[in-house]
């Protein structure tokens, strides 16, 4: 299928977008693509909300159609086939997947063990910790000169939820470094094999060995002396007479260090630069600081930080929107096309933080909403309203951002950081 151009900043050599070359209707390593994907996104979009680019594929770009396949038990993961690069092995040989890659009965067991550990109580916990955490890391960003810019990403972005994961998961300070280590190449591996390089792949392999054997023995010490941390509430849970297995709960901690460890650092760094870029929109926060879960949620659909809830398998024969699916059949969910959908959202390419709070897909839905998400909230929403308190420039117009298709954000946002 080839589609004329028709979005005016959309630039190719044809004039012309061949639909039919990839399963993406974009090159998602095109640095027009990482700089600014939503042009691209609603051209697809346009076209079709749900639309089959190749034979048995399906990209998906629509809300309504997201939010459907999300929610729809007809859709799955099935033999794995298509989130392949996210299934491991453990040490005997089995099969081991990260439960949002399981589907029921499988999925609902472990993610009900999961939520009941990972309790409302034990995040509203680490509020005073993650205050305290912002202002010390804010006033060491601070303690240069006033004239030289600092990475909002290293200082803050990523150093607030980096400590405040690995507090909850109880990782003694001293071991520390090895979460940083093991994120980045957690991260990029989120991405399927044909975006990797070789170097890439190995070097995902490694963290996910070198992670799942320190959080194995971390566990194994918990289970003979639990503390008051989420891997001993994982090891404790027990719901119907059944536990976590060890795979099961190694997968579960590897999931809160690669997605919501960076999912929240790119949550802070991309709604920083939206208000930054929209000073408007960040005046009416400082001057209605109660809002900030509102303003939050408004700047996890204008520049949510996952853009992909990945790929989903068709286990029946089934529909997207009106079009029928045959079981078998893949669809890759674009959420953050979804969250810029005007069907859903009005305006939906405007920054608008007094909006008022929709349920957006920054987070999933249904039965595979994030169970990380109250955290990442609590940490987004602690930043802001300290950064509100400051005065914040932006030192350039051309942060580098990170190659990545799951993940959209920053690898660095040089800004400058003064009183008020």
């Amino acid at each position: 299928m080839v589609l004329p151009m028709s979005v005016g900043d959309i630039d190719t050599p044809s004039g012309e977008f061949d639909f039919a070359a990839n399963l993406l209707p974009f090159d998602p390593l095109d640095p027009a693509f990482q700089a600014d994907p939503y042009p691209f996104f609603r051209l697809v979009r346009e076209t079709a909300p749900a639309l089959c680019t190749q034979p048995g594929m399906w990209v998906v770009t629509g809300f309504r159609e997201c939010s459907a396949v999300l929610r729809n038990p007809k859709f799955g993961h099935g033999d794995g086939r298509l989130v392949a690069s996210q299934i491991t092995h453990d040490a005997e040989g089995n099969v081991v997947r990260p439960f949002v890659f399981m589907d029921p009965p499988d999925h609902t067991r472990i993610r009900s063990l999961v939520t009941k550990a990972f309790s409302a109580r034990m995040v509203e916990r680490l509020r005073p910790t993650a205050e305290r955490l912002v202002g010390e890391l804010l006033a060491a960003a601070m303690s240069g000169p006033a004239d030289e810019p600092v990475d909002l990403m290293a200082e803050l972005a990523f150093a607030l939820p980096s400590n405040l994961i690995s507090e909850l998961l109880g990782m003694p300070p001293q071991d520390k470094p090895l979460f940083e280590q093991w994120s980045s190449a957690l991260g990029r591996g989120l991405d399927p094999d044909f975006m990797l390089s070789p170097e890439e792949m190995q070097r995902r392999d490694q963290a996910r060995t070198e992670f799942d054997g320190y959080f194995a023995e971390l566990a194994r010490r918990r289970r003979a002396e639990p503390a008051d941390d989420l891997v001993s509430a994982l090891v404790a849970v027990e719901e119907d007479g059944r536990n976590l297995s060890m795979s099961e709960l190694v997968s579960t901690c590897r999931l809160l260090l690669s997605a919501g460890y960076l999912s929240t650092a790119h949550l802070i760094g991309n709604g920083v630069n939206a208000l930054l870029r929209h000073p408007e929109q960040f005046e009416w926060f400082r001057a209605h600081p109660d809002q900030v879960a509102g303003v939050v949620e408004e700047l996890l659909r204008y520049d949510s930080p996952v853009q992909t809830a990945g790929m989903r398998t068709a286990l029946q024969d089934t529909e997207i929107g009106d079009q029928p699916v045959s079981a078998g059949e893949g669809a890759m969910l674009l959420v953050g096309a979804a969250n810029r959908d005007p069907a859903a959202f009005p305006d939906p390419d405007r920054l608008d933080v007094s909006r008022k709070p929709e349920r957006n897909l920054g987070f999933g839905i249904g039965a595979h909403f994030c169970v990380g998400a109250p955290l990442a909230r609590l940490t987004t929403q602690v930043a802001l309203t300290a950064l509100a308190g400051l005065r914040v420039e932006l030192a350039t117009d051309d942060a580098p951002r990170i190659n990545n298709l799951v993940l959209r954000g920053f690898a660095e946002l040089p800004v400058f950081l003064r009183a008020a």
